[in-house]
């Protein structure tokens, strides 16, 4: 009762400006309230935009945590105000871009402030950390992408606390890093995109605690052994020798190389302690030799994406499997064969992506004997939704009126056994209206994404009967006014993205977002938010350019079931313009018995 009281007091605190005032001026109670409560009001003021400098003073004595990230309008009178805090703990001004070094001076000698994080404030430079140097209790401090330069980074060897060092996206010398060896507290080191070369690198020995550390987008080719790192990420390096000594191994639970191109001597990963690692992100490297992974039993998530990995190296997966949470198989040579051997090997596995394969409908009946599964994208492949029986043998005078028919299923009645299923991405694939029928009884479902132009009215029909979808996306779909207006959109749903669906109007968009305000509409014409209220529109320019894309399509092959016809190719643009206010599903019915074949 009494966490509902509070609740109510903060939401009434924060309704208006002319709230704002009202407490504003019981100016001795509110520099009493908890910190807790202090906190709590103070960001909710943030996120509703009502928080100005002067309103700053009422949370002096109780503020601890100020975040404000990416406010635009903080500047030194902001900081002028929050100079005043006595008890200050943390403060968050990333991406505030009208941020100075100037502005700076104000939090000169704080002695409560642990924490700072000024990433991308592009204005604050070498003068700026000067005036943070009288700052001696910081422990964490985020300077990426500003405009100290490897001066000003020699200048932070002053501050004896820090032990989190964000430095990503400045130049960063040997000589520079190491000025930096007195910070020996250091566990947390960030030199991404920074000018360290090799013999930098032998330096960070010096950092005795040091267990997570960034050196991707850097020249460093060769990390030494550092018996305490945890964690290391050395994307888009040249790796010729990787935490390489005779003192032991590191401790790695978490490894990332993305885009990295490795030495042969290296690619076995032979110096890294396998016991603790569980994330490895490989993807986009250089790597043709996988036999490295049947050492790793302790991973529960698995980049191989944009690599060159095959259906062999998945029986290398399903042999250290058990711990396996997360899967990316995707823009790989993996075939539906290849995910069939991970089937009963993975029963943990909840995050599964396979997009730009070659997988087909079979690798869905795969995918539902994976009981753990949460998230699944299947974009961008040759996934039809349904999956053909064996013909029978021909007759000798055949039936000519039925020798189209054939037995089939519907893939995706496969998925009907994942009964944590949560997010499912069929974009850019060959499904079609019917073999979305399943989708009606999936009980966890969430995020749906469907992009193709042989959707219509009936996709949008069925989504009314996922009781627990949130987000809808349907792109270049052929949804007509009628039926954007007979959906009864599910009670749980907050999105819907209807960009490419180019026979809706901006009026009916605005009609169903008046019936339904806590959903969000994006179109080309129009986004509207939850709040009702039009947050963009489409430049007129870019009519023509919708024209002109759609005539394109009429010229491709759309994707299609076999034996299926699809009428809306006998019209061209301007006649199924004319038919934007007929619903497709009155002239097709929907009903619970319908299979893959749409009749006219």
């Amino acid at each position: 009762m009494e966490n509902e009281l509070v609740e109510l007091c903060l939401q009434a605190a924060c309704e208006s400006r002319d709230s704002v005032e009202k407490w504003r001026r019981q100016r001795r109670s509110l520099e009493h309230l908890p910190s807790q409560l202090a906190d709590s009001l103070l960001r909710r003021l943030v996120s509703r935009r009502l928080l100005f400098p002067s309103l700053l003073e009422v949370f002096k004595n109780s503020v601890e945590e100020i975040d404000l990230r990416g406010d635009n309008s903080v500047d030194a009178e902001w900081f002028a105000y929050i100079g005043a805090f006595r008890h200050l703990r943390s403060l968050n001004v990333s991406d505030c871009r009208r941020l100075s070094s100037s502005a700076l001076w104000a939090v000169a000698g704080m002695t409560s402030l642990r924490e700072l994080d000024l990433s991308r404030c592009s204005k604050v430079n070498d003068a700026g950390i000067r005036h943070l140097l009288s700052v001696t209790t910081l422990e964490k401090l985020c300077i990426s992408e500003t405009g100290v330069s490897a001066k000003g980074v020699m200048l932070l060897s002053s501050l004896g606390n820090l032990s989190t060092l964000d430095l990503g996206g400045l130049p960063v010398t040997d000589l520079a890093l190491k000025s930096l060896q007195v910070l020996t507290k250091l566990h947390y080191l960030d030199l991404w995109g920074s000018k360290l070369s090799d013999n930098g690198a032998a330096l960070l020995h010096m950092f005795p605690k040091l267990s997570f550390l960034n050196l991707a987008w850097t020249s460093v080719t060769k990390l030494p052994i550092l018996l305490s790192l945890e964690c290391l990420n050395m994307s888009k390096c040249t790796i010729n020798s990787l935490l390489e000594g005779y003192n032991g191994r590191a401790p790695l639970g978490k490894l990332t190389v993305s885009g990295a191109t490795f030495g042969e001597e290296v690619a076995d990963f032979h110096y890294i302690e396998t016991t603790f690692l569980t994330f490895l992100d490989v993807s986009k490297s250089s790597l043709h030799d996988f036999s490295f992974l049947s050492h790793l039993n302790a991973l529960e998530h698995l980049d191989l994406s944009s690599t060159v990995i095959g259906d062999d190296s998945l029986e290398l997966i399903a042999g250290i499997g058990v711990n396996l949470k997360y899967l990316n198989l995707s823009d790989t040579k993996v075939s539906s064969a290849g995910v069939g051997s991970l089937t009963g090997h993975v029963p943990n596995l909840e995050v599964l992506s396979i997009s730009h394969t070659s997988v087909d409908d079979d690798t869905i009946s795969y995918i539902g004997m994976m009981p753990s599964m949460k998230v699944v994208d299947l974009s961008n492949n040759n996934i039809k939704g349904v999956i053909y029986q064996a013909e029978p043998e021909p007759e000798p005078e055949p039936d000519l009126e039925h020798e189209h028919e054939r037995d089939s299923v519907l893939s995706l009645s496969a998925l009907q056994s994942l009964r944590h299923l949560e997010r499912l991405n069929l974009a850019d694939t060959q499904v079609m209206d019917a073999a979305l029928y399943p989708l009606t009884s999936f009980p966890e479902l969430s995020h749906l994404s469907l992009k193709s132009a042989s959707l219509t009215d009936i996709s949008l029909n069925y989504m009314s009967s996922i009781s627990k979808l949130t987000n809808l996306s349907i792109h270049d779909g052929v949804l007509t006014n009628s039926g954007l207006n007979s959906f009864i959109a599910p009670a749980t749903l907050r999105m819907v993205d209807l960009r490419g669906c180019w026979l809706l109007t901006e009026d009916a968009i605005l009609s169903f977002s008046k019936t339904h305000p806590q959903i969000e509409v994006w179109h080309d014409l129009v986004h509207i938010s939850r709040s009702n209220q039009i947050v963009s529109g489409t430049a007129p320019s870019s009519r023509s350019t919708l024209k002109t894309s759609q005539v394109k399509k009429k010229h491709e092959s759309i994707p299609m079931l076999e034996c299926f016809l699809d009428q809306r190719l006998k019209y061209g643009r301007e006649e199924l313009l004319s038919m934007r206010y007929s619903s497709v599903f009155l002239a097709a019915p929907i009903d619970g018995d319908i299979g893959i074949w749409n009749t006219i």
